[in-house]
């Protein structure tokens, strides 16, 4: 495949800055969970329930936060939400590690309402660069991006807390989330096009944008995040039955280069693909991966059909997002993606580690990927079959 188109897609005014600011900005925003959960664990010296609380806190929290974030880079702009959200998470993190238990739970609370909408406004943003047609490119690149993120950010905090303690590991944290919020203030990407900054004073009712068709793809988003944890959970516990935790590192980073790969293959294509397709055939191809048993290497083999699918499953989920929206709420549509993803992986983790307990981890990947074809097939009535081009609404006169 050539490497050409994403040569060209670089070469977009201000997308590669975008790109590489989002990866660095992503880096501390996606430790962020882990160093909560050590923290508790280690720091607080509770147990993993006390630490799934805040956890549990700390994504409510989000899930609320982030379309109502989005809604206000729709109405006020991007640096008026970049800078209050970067304060408050300055002030989380500088000071998380000084707070008693029972006043940690609610400030990750609000520290999660106040998250930065680091992932949402990337999207965003790219959305306003990058043309029509080259945004299943820039998606899938992008969910390259994000993958690389989620592989450094969680490795970084363990590696922090068991070597630095949690004071300086939340400080860095703080600090990085500074330098992300900071970046972005200072780089400004706009979250319209040119074209699309000439309805500036539109005013789209929530009944124009949120249809049947969009919950139904939130749901499909949801379901593929369900699979991507469940998975991830049984890979893990299918190596810990088997004795072999030396690997699950290994294991897990092979499966992230699968996804790499996967993104990087579909965004070169000429055209991409239904994200009901994709998440289907990630649930489908889920489901007897626990048949591998405990050897990490047959494991890591049977994975790489769903795996390569995980990064071209949420672009595509993305690309069609913004096709589907106009301009004015796409700040708050993107906020509803990641509300989507959010509660995929929030549901996933306990009904995953019951069937676990319960019946194995092979169960939980069958499990995993039965309920990603379920939710695709109950969001198809309610998909739009010839998905149009984003075609912006007829302008509000302003008077001069």
């Amino acid at each position: 495949m050539a490497i050409e188109p994403y040569r060209r897609l670089l070469k977009l005014p201000g997308v590669r800055t975008l790109l590489l600011v989002g990866l660095l900005a992503r880096i501390p925003a996606t430790a962020t969970a882990m160093a909560l959960t050590l923290h508790v664990v280690n720091g607080l010296k509770l147990g993993f329930g006390e630490a799934g609380l805040v956890a549990m806190a700390s994504t409510i929290g989000m899930a609320v936060g982030s379309p109502l974030s989005g809604r206000f880079v729709d109405k006020h702009g991007l640096r008026p939400v970049l800078a209050v959200t970067t304060v408050a998470q300055v002030a989380f993190w500088a000071t998380a590690w000084l707070l008693p238990y029972a006043v940690l739970v609610p400030a990750a609370g609000v520290a999660g309402l106040l998250a930065l909408p680091i992932f949402s406004v990337i999207r965003q943003c790219l959305a306003a660069m990058v043309p029509v047609d080259q945004r299943r490119m820039g998606f899938s690149l992008d969910s390259m991006l994000v993958e690389l993120a989620y592989m450094t950010g969680p490795a970084l905090a363990v590696a922090g807390l068991t070597t630095l303690g949690s004071t300086w590991t939340m400080s860095l944290i703080a600090v990085g989330l500074a330098c992300a919020g900071t970046g972005l203030l200072v780089l400004n990407p706009p979250t319209r096009s040119e074209e699309e900054m000439g309805w500036a004073g539109e005013k789209v009712s929530r009944r124009q944008w949120l249809t049947p068709s969009l919950i139904a793809l939130f749901g499909t988003v949801a379901a593929a995040t369900f699979v991507l944890t469940a998975s991830e959970l049984s890979l893990v516990a299918t190596l810990e039955h088997a004795g072999e935790t030396e690997w699950i590192g290994l294991a897990v980073g092979i499966w992230c280069v699968y996804s790499l790969i996967g993104g990087f293959v579909y965004g070169g294509l000429p055209r991409g693909f239904s994200t009901l397709v994709l998440t289907a055939l990630m649930g489908a191809l889920t489901i007897p991966v626990g048949l591998a048993g405990g050897d990490w290497r047959w494991l890591v083999v049977a994975l790489v059909p769903a795996g390569v699918l995980c990064a071209p499953a949420l672009a595509s989920s993305v690309d069609t997002l913004s096709r589907w929206t106009p301009a004015a709420a796409r700040g708050e549509a993107m906020g509803l993606h990641g509300t989507a993803l959010l509660i995929g992986g929030a549901a996933s983790a306990p009904i995953a580690g019951a069937v676990i307990d319960a019946h194995g981890p092979g169960w939980a990947f069958a499990v995993a990927g039965l309920v990603a074809v379920v939710m695709v097939l109950v969001a198809l009535p309610f998909w739009k079959r010839t998905p149009q081009r984003e075609i912006p609404p007829e302008p509000v006169p302003v008077k001069v």
